[in-house]
């Protein structure tokens, strides 16, 4: 018999039965091949331990798809972008380790998703797609969200403390004696854009450090995006520019630094620079970036892992699990 603390499982109806998950799921869905004594063992199992059949082994009675499917929002520059080509080759790894197939979908948000070639479905973030992701649930389709932690969904996600991300770089520039801080962040209509800056700004509010509203750029995560931030900032005739800056992604770090050294500026002698994302490339620029370590192949390793358990129902509940962002210190920032 079952641990009667957690949910009773199509595998404990076979077992109990003695015969395999594949009949049970052809029981449930009324499959006319199944001899009547098995079916009589099934439904006395099903009875017996009180089991509820879900959608998932309703999809079996049409053979488990070995397909995991990936789902990326179609912005700009996507396959010029360290976020994106990290986040397929932790999917693409982990998938050729577990012998699953992958299905890449690159998405506007708007049209509907085939769900009947694949077993799951990992979305990269949550962009303009949400409701990709409750029809997805709707059907009983396991889903994985990378990069967005959901609270008003009952979704798996594994995601990283962008918050807290945040509060690290407001930390170590200010211990570095840096006052007059600005940044420039990433979209505000993601979680990740919007969370990376309230941690910058509460943490200094705390230490009671004023950030200025001229002192705040919005960008896109685009390298167009921080230019124009940084000539916005340069400009500031009745403040100056400031000491430091947070840059909420490497590559955008990697253009303000441009537009600094262009002006005749030195990073960090003029200006401390700390970006996130620990982009390689960050290191072979002018000058080797500071950064927020974000661990994105492992999370998108995580993600195919766990969802692998969820679709062949060994994970019990939903999976929300959070990574810890890290200060990788170089030699962008100096001491005021």
């Amino acid at each position: 018999m079952p641990n009667k603390k957690r949910k009773v499982s199509i595998n404990d109806v076979a077992k109990l039965a003695g015969v395999s998950i594949t009949t049970v799921s052809r029981v449930i869905n009324k499959v006319p091949t199944v001899t009547s004594a098995n079916q009589s063992r099934v439904e006395k199992a099903i009875a017996e331990l009180n089991y509820e059949p879900d959608a998932n082994a309703q999809r079996l009675a049409r053979g488990i798809s070995n397909a995991v499917g990936f789902v990326i929002p179609g912005y700009p520059g996507i396959f010029y972008s360290y976020y994106a080509i990290e986040l397929i080759r932790g999917v693409g790894h982990a998938c050729e380790e577990l012998h699953l197939d992958l299905i890449f979908h690159i998405t506007n948000g708007y049209n509907d998703l085939n769900t009947s070639s694949v077993g799951g479905i990992i979305f990269a973030d949550i962009i303009e797609n949400r409701r990709q992701i409750e029809a997805a649930l709707k059907v009983g389709i396991p889903c994985m969200v990378i990069n967005n932690l959901v609270d008003d969904m009952d979704v798996n996600y594994i995601g990283i403390d962008n918050y807290r991300g945040g509060e690290i770089a407001a930390d170590y520039l200010v211990s570095l004696g840096h006052h007059r801080l600005a940044t420039i962040s990433g979209s505000l209509q993601t979680q990740s854009g919007m969370q990376r800056l309230q941690g910058f700004r509460d943490y200094l509010k705390k230490h009671d450090v004023e950030l200025t509203p001229d002192y705040i750029c919005e960008g896109d995560y685009s390298r167009r995006s921080a230019r124009d931030g940084m000539e916005k900032l340069l400009s500031l005739e009745h403040k100056g520019p400031p000491t430091a800056l947070f840059i909420a992604s490497d590559d955008m770090a990697l253009e303000v630094i441009a537009v600094l050294t262009e002006r005749g500026l030195k990073v960090p002698e003029d200006i401390s620079v700390i970006g996130f994302d620990d982009n390689p490339s960050a290191l072979y620029g002018p000058v080797a970036l500071t950064t927020i370590r974000q661990p994105l192949f492992q999370m998108a390793a995580n993600a195919v892992k766990r969802l692998s358990g969820i679709m062949q129902e060994k994970e019990d509940g939903l999976v929300q699990e959070i990574l810890e962002p890290e200060l990788v210190i170089r030699d962008s920032c100096a001491a005021l």
